[in-house]
Order: structure tokens, then C-alpha cells, then sequence
């Protein structure tokens, strides 16, 4: 019997440079190359992970040494978990790489896997407020378009120790990769964009978050605009046009050789809004101009801020080359992230409530940006727990007292106050007349989460309220959202 002959096209499959690259994340031939070191046995790994409580099965650990910790501690209950090879700097009873420094076998791990993907398109965000949140968009902007070959630093991993861990864990096939860079002090955000070396990078807003260490609005601008020395030549700089420092940013960008690309409501802006309105479920319907061409995308976050936070989005995607239909159909579906957007219905007295989560972190501009959020939120009260805001240093007091005006422009009923600092909107609370203010506001300080809890209880959630948490991680307010999401979740609820 005769078979039937294939298709002289089957035989001609079009191989890429990309296809020669390995499926697996690291073998151990490829960490011995890029680190200089000596491995003990012939392995592969699926992941790299810092820290034993989080390492997955088939992930390498590297062993990091720190002032007040040192890895190699925790090598056997990294491998109880299913570790497969550790990265080290003395011999020890498990498959392993070993090095003369640990640290900086994770750099050139890092600059290996930025190197190796030959087709990655990097992009590096930074900026004062929303950088996390803009990372996942762009991330599932491009992840979508790619189907499934972009890469991102989960969670905040923004600092010297996350970004290369961020860039070690990118794959070799990778198409995109976007990683999120963050700085507490003068000079730290160089060496982040010398690590990622991106062809775009992103600038959200400036605001005075850590101001307590870099002293002035304007040295923060500058600090974030070391971004831009990293870049690759002829990378894009994306900058927020509405800023008031958007002119010292293009400055540090064009120095830096960088293609600058501007976004927001200013008439000068390349990216620029058009319009902007409700949608469906509380997020936005938009029309932007991009210079060539008008595109008009649904967000699915709610508030204003999201809207200008989108034109930064697009700018990104295009700059990298992604797919814009793509990128409007993954931001119609995005919801919001834990500490930073999600919503939960959570059960009440006659019915349910709704739960705004943004425990991670606050500053005075994201304050703003969330309290004004709450009040296009439809809802019969609103209720706002609010922790205080960290490293403002001698402003903190001013910028605490400031909330006073923007909690009653966005018609809170009750405002629970958390911390120290919080104290002083308490001040400004107490001695405000209902005549000054244009309404009455309630309110209740406490020094923690747990006297929170018991103050939002005694108040009494209902039908129909909605209730934001707010404030800087280190008040611990999330475990605020976890008694709520945990014992007072709606039947058949799901989170936002």
C-alpha cells in the first residue's frame, strides 16, 4: 500500500537563532560559564529563588550573604522544598556551583540571562507612585501579544537584590522583559538600569515618596532619571508630561542620548488624552492620540489616575514594539493586584460591601489618587482605614495634616486613622468645624492593625458601604484585609 507522500512545506520549517536557545532555565554547564564557578554534579533548573521559604521544586538557590543573614544557613530546608542545586562559596553535601562571592555570581547570572535572550526587548519603569501596577500592565499588554513569552519581576522585586535575582530568572526565549527599579537613597537607581541595560524606560509621576532621604521634589526627579543611563543606545525615555519635572527629566534623558517620548493631558504630550470616560464595572473608556494614529481602549482599573497611567502603558508597548490591539484587550481585563487595586465583596450587615485593598504601600500623591478613586466608587457610605505614610521625614506632619481636604472632597463618612504619624490628621480632623470642611466626617485613631480591626468592627460595616485601607506596608494593614477577606467574604465572592 502506497503512503501518501507529506508536504514538501513539513520539511520546511524556518529555524530561528531562538530555537537553538535551551527550554531549560539553567543547566549547570551554562551557570558554571557565566559565574566562573565549579559545579559538583550535572543538573538543570526550572527557577532561581533567594529566599528557602519561597524556593518551588526545581528551582536553584542561591545562598546570598548578608550584614545580619547568611544563606548557606538555610541550603537544607531550601532543598527540602526542592531545590536542586545551590549557588555557594565554601563545599557542602548537596548538587552545587560553587563561587568566590555568591552576590556577584547572581550579577553576571543576571547580565548572562540579559544577554542570552537574544530577542528580549527590555523595559525598566520607575517613578514616585504606580510603578508596580504599571509593570503588570505593560507586562500583560506585551504577554498577551507575545502568548506567553514576556517576563517580569513579580511582586516589588525592585531593589540590588531583586533586580538581578528578576533578570537570573528570565528565560532564554524570552521576547519581552519589564522590570519594575525602586530607591530609598541618592545613587541607587544607576546600578539597577546598568543590571536590566533596557531599550525603554518609563518614568510614572513624581511625588514626595522617600523624601525623607533625598530631601527635595527635584532631587527626586533627578534620582529617578538615572533610569536612563542605562539604556541601550537609541533606547526610548517615556516621560509623564504633566509632571512639573518634566523638562528637568527630558534634560537627564537627551544627555543620556535617549529618543524621548512624552505622555499625559498636556497639549504637548506624544501620547496624549483625548477623553476619558466611565465604563462598565467602574473603569474608564479612552481616547488617545498617538501622533499618527487615534486609539480608543477600555481600563478595567477604576480612577483618574489609572487613565494617565495607561497613556504611559501604550507609550511603553509601542516603544517596544508590542501589539496595541493586544494591549487595549489585555487592560479591559486587568484586575487589581494584592495591596495595590484589588476588590473583594465581603459580607455585611443586610447584604455585602465592598473592600478596596491598598494596603501595600501610600505617600501623599497616591493618597490622593485612591481617596479620589473611593469617591467615584458608587456606594451608600464610604469608609476609609487609613495607615500612615512613611520616610517623610520633617514633612510628614504637613503632608498627614493635607489628607484632611481630599478625605471630604471624596464624601468619607468614617475614617479610621492607623500610626504615629496619623496623628496629626487627627489633629486637623478634631479641630476642623463641619462649616470649614463642607461636611462631617467621623473618625477614630489607633496605634495598629489590630485595634483597627476592633474599631472597624465597633463601627459596623453594612449593605452597600464601600471601605478603603490605605496606608505604608510597614503599618501592617493587610492584615486588616486578611481578617476581612477571611471571615466576612460574601458567599460565592471572589475577589477583584
Amino acid at each position: 500500500m502506497n503512503m501518501p507522500i507529506a508536504h514538501p512545506m513539513l520539511h520546511q520549517w524556518p529555524v530561528t537563532a531562538r530555537d537553538t536557545l535551551p527550554l531549560a532555565l539553567w543547566s549547570a554547564a551554562e551557570i558554571e560559564a557565566a559565574t566562573g564557578g565549579i559545579a559538583s554534579h550535572d543538573f538543570q533548573a526550572a527557577g532561581v529563588e533567594m529566599d528557602s521559604r519561597d524556593v518551588k521544586p526545581g528551582d536553584l538557590f542561591v545562598a546570598l550573604k548578608g550584614d545580619a543573614m547568611d544563606g548557606h544557613r538555610f541550603i537544607e530546608a531550601a532543598f527540602a522544598k526542592g531545590a536542586v542545586a545551590a549557588i555557594v562559596d565554601r563545599p557542602v553535601d548537596v548538587p552545587h556551583v560553587i563561587v568566590k562571592d555568591t552576590t556577584a555570581a547572581l550579577h553576571a547570572l543576571a547580565h548572562a540571562a540579559r544577554d542570552r535572550a537574544i530577542e528580549a526587548v527590555r523595559i525598566g519603569i520607575t517613578g514616585s507612585v504606580g510603578k508596580t501596577g504599571v509593570k503588570e500592565a505593560i507586562f500583560a499588554c506585551l504577554d498577551r501579544a507575545s502568548r506567553g513569552a514576556a517576563h517580569r519581576s513579580v511582586r516589588s522585586y525592585n531593589n540590588h537584590v531583586g533586580v538581578p535575582l528578576s533578570l537570573a530568572r528570565m528565560p532564554a526565549r524570552a521576547k519581552f522583559g519589564v522590570f519594575e527599579m525602586g530607591m530609598n537613597h541618592q545613587g541607587e537607581i544607576a546600578p539597577l538600569s546598568a543590571h536590566a541595560r533596557p531599550h525603554v524606560a518609563l518614568i510614572t509621576t513624581i511625588a514626595p515618596a522617600h523624601i525623607e532621604n533625598l530631601g527635595s521634589l527635584e532631587a527626586i526627579a533627578d534620582e529617578k532619571a538615572q533610569i536612563f543611563t542605562g539604556l541601550v543606545p537609541g533606547g526610548v525615555a517615556i516621560i509623564p508630561a504633566d509632571s512639573e519635572f518634566a523638562d528637568r527629566m527630558i534634560g537627564h534623558a537627551k544627555a543620556c542620548g535617549a529618543l524621548v517620548v512624552t505622555f499625559g493631558r498636556a497639549k504637548t504630550a506624544d501620547v496624549r488624552l483625548l477623553d476619558a470616560i466611565p465604563a462598565a464595572g467602574g473603569g474608564s473608556l479612552v481616547t488617545a492620540d498617538l501622533g499618527d494614529r487615534r486609539i480608543c481602549y477600555t481600563i478595567a482599573e477604576p480612577g483618574e489616575h489609572w487613565i494617565v497611567n495607561s497613556l504611559g502603558v501604550m507609550a511603553a508597548v509601542r516603544a517596544a514594539g508590542g501589539d496595541l490591539a493586544s494591549a487595549g484587550l489585555a487592560l479591559a481585563e486587568m484586575g487589581g493586584l494584592k495591596g495595590r487595586g484589588a476588590r473583594h465583596t465581603i459580607a455585611a450587615r443586610g447584604g455585602t460591601a465592598l473592600l478596596i485593598d491598598e494596603s501595600y504601600n501610600a505617600n501623599p500623591a497616591s493618597m490622593r489618587a485612591t481617596l479620589k478613586a473611593l469617591s467615584q466608587t458608587p456606594a451608600t457610605r464610604r469608609i476609609a482605614v487609613l495607615g500612615s505614610m512613611k520616610e517623610l521625614g520633617d514633612f510628614a506632619d504637613r503632608f498627614h495634616r493635607q489628607l484632611a481636604e481630599p478625605i471630604v472632597e471624596a464624601g468619607v463618612s468614617h475614617v479610621i486613622l492607623v500610626g504615629d504619624e496619623m496623628r496629626a490628621l487627627a489633629d486637623e480632623l478634631g479641630k476642623a468645624t463641619a462649616a470649614m470642611l463642607g461636611n462631617s466626617v467621623t473618625f477614630a485613631h489607633c496605634e495598629g492593625p489590630a485595634e483597627a480591626i476592633a474599631a472597624l468592627g465597633q463601627f459596623g460595616l453594612a449593605q452597600g458601604d464601600a471601605v478603603l485601607v490605605k496606608g505604608s506596608n510597614s503599618v501592617g494593614l493587610g492584615r486588616l484585609v486578611s481578617h476581612l477577606t477571611e471571615t466576612a467574604r460574601a458567599p460565592g465572592a471572589t475577589g477583584g
